[in-house]
């Protein structure tokens, strides 16, 4: 709608939240590749009995670690859907609002290429903590702003 339109925050929400979900879609285009070449139909064949049958154990680990990386990706970028689509609401500072959403966003981003290269602590671990600091500030605003209605 022209009103969603002159939001600036939002579009810029809107922005960074699609870099998110194509990021996702990413990574479980690679698992669903990875799966097909190793032969490996779901977590269940992930297990070391089958491993023998069901391909290497390199194999196996770069599965877990795709699986591990969509998983941690759904536990993060999904509240942050939440947090910033209602942070835009609240009219923030549009500069302050990018800020929060690039920081998470390439946050997300390094924290992904961490896992899925095992680059060398603490890389993922800070990446994951400084993309965490923007969902901090905006579920702070949020609830300072929605406080008298409680």
């Amino acid at each position: 709608s022209p009103k969603m339109m002159e939001n600036k925050v939002f579009l810029s929400f809107a922005f960074y939240s699609t870099i998110l979900i194509l990021k996702m879609y990413v990574v479980a285009i690679i698992t669903g590749q990875v799966r097909l070449r190793k032969k490996h139909l779901g977590m269940g064949s992930l297990d070391r009995r089958n491993e023998r049958k069901q391909g290497t154990p390199v194999g196996r680990n770069n599965l877990i670690l795709l699986f591990r990386a969509h998983h941690n990706d759904m536990e993060n970028i999904f509240p942050f859907l939440f947090l910033g689509a209602i942070y835009s609401l609240l009219d923030p500072s549009p500069t302050v609002a990018r800020i929060h959403f690039l920081i998470f966003c390439v946050g997300r981003i390094i924290h992904t290429i961490a896992y899925l290269l095992q680059l060398r602590a603490p890389t993922r671990s800070v990446a994951y903590s400084v993309a965490q600091l923007p969902c901090f500030s905006m579920a702070l605003q949020i609830l300072l702003a929605t406080t008298p209605y409680w």
